[in-house]
């Protein structure tokens, strides 16, 4: 207990830079441990990547095996935030869990579908299903009478994740925590510890800090003098209106994913580097549609409402950079977590906030590690 009240007295000003998903996650569970903390943001909170993603809870797909329990963990979590964040702060970020049906045209699309189906129906609260044809027609009428085979996945979540992301902050705000607008020029640092944020008005004394700062981590490298390779790769949606009655589940084939979303369909999702463009392309918008009108003949007739472009945050192993940062007593790493940014957020905000408040945590954050990357200086 007194090394925790210890630590609980460094904790003082925690400043957290980045108002994305990941920062107001530790923001959130900063203000749940009685830490109170500032949640510093360049331009508004879920502005970038964390305000334009589908908000797929994914578990069980799309993970390296070590990744899987904190995966696991963090879906657990967000069961437990959706009514914790409706009771903090009254509104609702959407969150359910649904159904995805995987289809193909050709045998060679369902690589991988037989191991997936019995990792699902082998976990509690997931399951999956085989579809023949005729099944798939009667699920989804307008479907590309060419569908060959499906599989449907029940179990995976689904939030909002821009107004999940905005009541993260909201529920840490009410619950003590800081929002500021600004822009940071820097690190204010003393033996081996930072005692400031630079920022345009001046300096923001510190205690801790917590650097979130999604695709811009190369900044950090130029502060801490460590090696972040973490490269932004675009990701771009169309979000579309389909006349007549909304899909029923998300559909799922090798060229595109059709997020079911109330009123709107979206068309998802492109991935590749380009650098910090953020300016919707029309050859993703082509791609897209192409993928969307031959899985869904009725998208051809569907209204562009709106085509989004952001950038998600990849390291180089394509895992999370979460942890303390190598030889910094009081620095703090949430970066990193790409497309499963908003799957992850729960376990990186709960994990940081263990370490900071306990010195450690039963989350298991190995595969995360930030001491993977070799220091570029002292």
């Amino acid at each position: 207990m007194a090394e925790r009240d210890l630590r609980m007295r460094e904790l003082a000003d925690v400043v957290i830079v980045g108002g994305g998903v990941a920062g107001c996650a530790v923001a959130y569970y900063l203000s749940q441990a009685g830490v109170q903390a500032t949640l510093l943001e360049r331009e508004g909170i879920a502005l970038q990547a964390s305000g334009y993603a589908a908000g797929g809870l994914n578990p069980l797909q799309g993970l390296t095996p070590e990744m899987l329990p904190l995966a696991m963990t963090s879906f657990h979590l967000h069961r437990e935030l959706w009514e914790a964040l409706r009771q903090a702060t009254g509104r609702d970020c959407q969150g359910r869990i649904i159904s995805t049906v995987k289809i193909a045209f050709e045998p060679d699309e369902m690589s991988g579908w037989q191991d997936e189906a019995q990792v699902l129906n082998a976990t509690p609260g997931f399951a999956a299903h085989w579809l023949d044809r005729t099944a798939l027609r009667q699920l989804e009428p307008r479907l590309n009478p060419g569908v060959q085979q499906g599989l449907s996945l029940y179990g995976n979540g689904i939030v909002d994740s821009h107004l999940y992301t905005v009541l993260l902050a909201e529920a840490a705000h009410r619950a003590g925590a800081t929002l500021r607008t600004g822009t940071v020029r820097g690190l204010q640092q003393s033996h081996g510890r930072v005692t400031g944020v630079l920022v345009d008005d001046g300096v923001l004394a510190c205690g801790s800090v917590v650097l979130a700062t999604g695709p811009w981590a190369r900044d950090v490298e130029d502060w801490l003098g460590l090696s972040l390779p973490i490269t932004p790769f675009k990701g771009e949606i169309l979000r579309m209106v389909l006349d007549g009655p909304p899909i029923a589940d998300d559909l799922s084939s090798a060229d595109v994913h059709l997020f079911s979303r109330g009123a709107q369909v979206w068309c998802g999702s492109t991935e590749e580097p380009c650098g910090f463009d953020t300016t919707p392309s029309a050859a993703a918008r082509r791609r897209l549609l192409n993928g969307a009108v031959r899985l869904l003949p009725a998208m051809a007739n569907a209204t562009l409402v709106q085509h989004t472009a952001c950038l998600r945050p990849v390291a180089s192993d394509w895992l999370p950079i979460l942890g303390q940062a190598p030889g910094w007593d009081n620095v703090y790493l949430a970066m990193g977590a790409g497309k499963k940014g908003i799957l992850l957020s729960p376990a990186m905000g709960k994990a940081l906030t263990d370490l900071m408040t306990t010195g450690s945590t039963t989350l298991d954050i190995t595969p995360c590690t930030p001491q993977r990357f070799t220091a570029v200086s002292a």
